[in-house]
């Protein structure tokens, strides 16, 4: 069996790749790998589980919920919640283990299962891979060992969950957003009720679009992945600003009143300097990732703050910020963490908090959006090569080097290897778009002759 986990859970077209099936024997797994760990150890295990609208998330909750109970688990379930608000409640609740369900930016036919751990955090690699072993192995035959009479698992609908995660947003918002007007874009996704009554009880008058989720339509022309309508809606309505979220409310984009995109790098931007105001930036540092754009890093700099570079993948972002205490961190797709007020990636708090930035400096979302300029960047995929060969090619380093001399210290270069196909993807980026477009090209064509 191949590895079923990614980089961020288990993922597949549901009713192909992603079957009831798995999905209740993944959760069995789960639950007894927990166990053998040592978490349920004293007391009775409980579970947290939310999902996104998606239509296949109803039977797949089903057979998680069933999955967990048969093992003796206790289910809170929480229904349709974004991923941080399912990871929030995990940890507010006290709960062993966390499921959230959803494909977050993916089109309607997927979905996907990821698991947290207590106290809302993503589960440790090596769980997962006990997870899958101990799944492969009684998908062979092996009998579970299961718990019969008052030992089974209770499952409970948790309706109050949606006011809990409301008043931790609540608490955490560092002041109000009365006089803005702002446009939601939910995408069809777990935030429809979520995020329009968060802004609301903040005091901004809202208009919302994509708000209206049938199982069928998440992410569908509307979201972080599809944002022409919200500039249009900001521009049309006179808004101050537009928030975009995708299918499970991890991300954030934003635009501006001009209808001006405003990306993850912009945003962590604003909030770096908001932060480190109120004395919250710890280390005077915030962590992005090697594909921020050269411009954030150099604005950044301009302004005294340290920028951490990791792989791309906002759980190496995470790994970064726990391991060395930093209090920011994100990705140029939106994902952007607050670790004092969230374990994961929100969306709503991101938006939240960019838009009280607006209301408490009384300055547009454009104009604090200036404190960085985004380089032009030139991506261009290079398929069927020897992507392993990426490192130690002579014939690449050397090009490598003479693109870097050519654009100095306004510049950048990155060639990355696709981690899922044969491919290298080759970066550029420079304060002139025709150079890096020119620079870009030769690159992939040395790629081509020195890796084919």
């Amino acid at each position: 069996m191949g590895r079923l986990f990614g980089t961020d859970g288990v993922r597949g077209v549901a009713n192909a790749d992603l079957t009831a099936e798995l999905a209740l024997g993944l959760s069995v797994a789960a639950a007894h790998v927990l166990a053998e760990a040592g978490t349920f150890e004293g007391h009775r295990a409980t579970a947290v589980v939310g999902r996104d609208p998606r239509a296949s998330g109803e039977f797949l909750e089903a057979a998680v919920v069933a999955g967990l109970a048969s093992a003796g688990v206790d289910v809170l379930r929480v229904g349709v919640l974004p991923t941080p608000a399912v990871a929030y409640l995990t940890g507010a609740l006290g709960a062993d283990l966390g499921v959230m369900l959803s494909a977050s930016h993916n089109a309607m036919p997927d979905n996907g299962i990821k698991f947290f751990a207590r106290g809302g955090h993503k589960l440790a690699d090596e769980l997962e891979v006990r997870i899958e072993k101990i799944y492969d192995q009684h998908r062979g035959g092996e009998a579970w060992d299961r718990p019969t009479g008052a030992g089974v698992g209770r499952v409970t609908d948790y309706d109050e969950g949606f006011d809990k995660y409301i008043a931790h947003l609540m608490g955490v918002l560092p002041n109000r957003l009365d006089g803005l007007k702002v446009v939601l874009d939910e995408a069809h996704g777990a935030a429809s009720r979520v995020s329009p009554e968060a802004f609301a009880r903040a005091g901004a008058q809202i208009v919302t679009i994509g708000a209206e989720p049938d199982g069928l339509n998440i992410n569908d022309g509307y979201g972080s992945t599809h944002m022409e309508r919200l500039r249009a809606a900001v521009v049309e309505s006179g808004a101050d600003l537009g928030i975009a979220h995708d299918g499970d409310a991890d991300r954030c984009l934003a635009v501006d009143a001009a209808g001006q995109e405003v990306d993850g790098d912009q945003i962590l931007a604003v909030l770096s300097l908001a932060m480190r105001e109120a004395g919250q930036l710890r280390k005077n540092t915030v962590v992005g990732t090697v594909m921020s754009n050269l411009g954030f890093k150099l604005a950044m700099e301009g302004e005294g703050i340290e920028v951490v570079q990791t792989g791309v993948g906002d759980r190496y972002v995470l790994e970064s910020m726990k391991e060395h205490g930093y209090a920011l961190g994100g990705e140029q797709s939106g994902h952007v963490i607050v670790l004092d007020h969230a374990t994961t990636g929100d969306g709503t708090l991101t938006g939240l908090m960019l838009a009280a930035r607006v209301a408490a400096t009384g300055r547009t979302l454009a104009d604090l959006a200036s404190v960085m300029t985004r380089l032009p960047q030139i991506l261009i995929n290079v398929p069927d090569v020897d992507k392993s060969r990426v490192g130690t090619s002579p014939e690449l380093a050397a090009a490598v080097a003479e693109a870097e001399r050519e654009l100095g210290a306004t510049g950048r270069v990155l060639l990355r290897p696709s981690g899922t196909e044969p491919l290298v993807r080759v970066m550029v980026e420079a304060a002139d778009i025709e150079q890096a477009k020119a620079v870009a090209e030769q690159l992939a064509d040395v790629v081509k002759s020195a890796l084919g």
